[in-house]
C-alpha cells in the first residue's frame, strides 16, 4: 500500500510540473501551452445523457471517448435557442463558449480549432447535436464568434475531447480568439521558404501600419511580406501556408467573408 501511495505522489508531482506553464484560466479549468486542461472541480456526468437515443430514425450511443480527435464541419446556433434548457439542464447562453455534440459525455470539455485561421478555444459541451449530415459539432454564437465562424455560418474545425467539464464555466479563448493578438512578425520577401504550397493574399499596402492592422485581425497564421519596389516597399498580408489547394480555397473564402473581397490564392512555387 505504501508503495502505491508513493507511486501516486510521484506521478502527481510529474503531472503538476508538466502543467506549470498556463496559457489560460477560467471557470475552474486551466490550460498549459500544449492545450492540456487541468479541471479542479469536475462536474459529474448528468444522469440519462449517456443512454442511446434516436433522432430522425437514426440511433446514437453516447460514450466516454478519451482519444476523440476529429476534423469536420462545424455550424452554430443562437437566438432561437437562447435561454432554453440544454441536454444537461443548463440554460443555453448563446454568448458563452459552449457547444453541442452527438455522443460525447455531458458536460464535457473540448478544444475546437478553426483550421482556416488557427483560432482555438475550450468549449463546454452541454447539449446534443448537430443532427445535420456531415457536421461534427454545433457551436454557440459566442464560440463561433471567437473562432471567426460567425459570418461564414459553417467552417472546417478540429475537435479534441479533453475530458469532464468543470461544474461551472470552462469556456476559454486560447489562441487569438479574442480581438487583440500580439504584434505580427514581418517576413523577408515571399513565402517560397515554407513547405506549404499555397498562401492567401488578403491585401497589399504601401503603409506597413495598415498591413499590420489587417494581419493582426486575421490571426496568428497571417504574416506581412515586405516586397521591395522602386522607391517604396509593398507590404502584402499573407495567410497560411496550406499544402492542399482545396483547404487553401476554403481559407480564402473565410478571409473574403471577413471583409477582404480581393483575397487571392497564390502559390509558393
Amino acid at each position: 500500500m505504501a508503495g502505491k501511495i508513493t507511486v501516486r505522489l510521484i506521478r502527481s508531482a510529474l503531472v503538476a510540473a508538466a502543467l506549470s506553464l498556463l496559457a489560460a484560466c477560467a471557470g475552474g479549468v486551466r490550460s498549459d501551452a500544449r492545450g492540456i486542461p487541468v479541471v479542479t472541480d469536475a462536474a459529474p456526468i448528468v444522469a440519462g445523457t449517456m443512454r442511446p437515443y434516436q433522432v430522425r430514425g437514426r440511433w446514437y450511443q453516447p460514450a466516454e471517448q478519451p482519444g476523440y480527435d476529429e476534423t469536420g464541419a462545424a455550424s452554430w446556433y443562437g437566438d432561437q435557442f437562447n435561454g432554453r434548457p440544454t441536454a444537461t439542464g443548463e440554460r443555453f447562453d448563446m454568448h458563452a463558449l459552449t457547444a453541442a455534440h452527438r455522443t460525447l459525455p455531458l458536460p464535457g470539455l473540448v478544444e475546437v480549432t478553426n483550421l482556416a485561421n488557427g483560432r482555438r478555444i475550450l468549449a463546454r459541451v452541454n447539449d446534443r447535436g448537430p443532427f445535420v449530415e456531415g457536421r461534427i459539432i454545433d457551436l454557440s454564437r459566442g464560440s463561433a464568434e471567437a473562432l471567426g465562424l460567425l459570418q461564414t455560418g459553417t467552417g472546417e474545425v478540429r475537435v479534441r475531447y479533453l475530458g469532464r467539464a468543470p461544474r461551472t464555466g470552462g469556456g476559454t479563448a486560447l489562441q487569438y480568439a479574442a480581438a487583440a493578438p500580439g504584434p505580427t512578425p514581418y517576413r523577408a520577401a515571399g513565402p517560397s521558404d515554407d513547405n506549404g504550397a499555397y498562401w492567401i493574399q488578403a491585401g497589399a499596402f504601401s503603409d506597413r501600419r495598415a498591413a499590420r492592422r489587417v494581419a493582426d485581425r486575421l490571426g496568428d497564421r497571417a504574416t506581412v511580406d515586405i516586397t521591395p519596389g522602386d522607391g517604396a516597399a509593398l507590404f502584402r498580408v499573407l495567410v497560411g501556408p496550406w499544402s492542399d489547394a482545396n483547404a487553401a480555397e476554403q481559407a480564402r473564402q473565410a478571409v473574403i467573408a471577413r471583409g477582404y473581397a480581393d483575397a487571392l490564392l497564390i502559390s509558393a512555387h
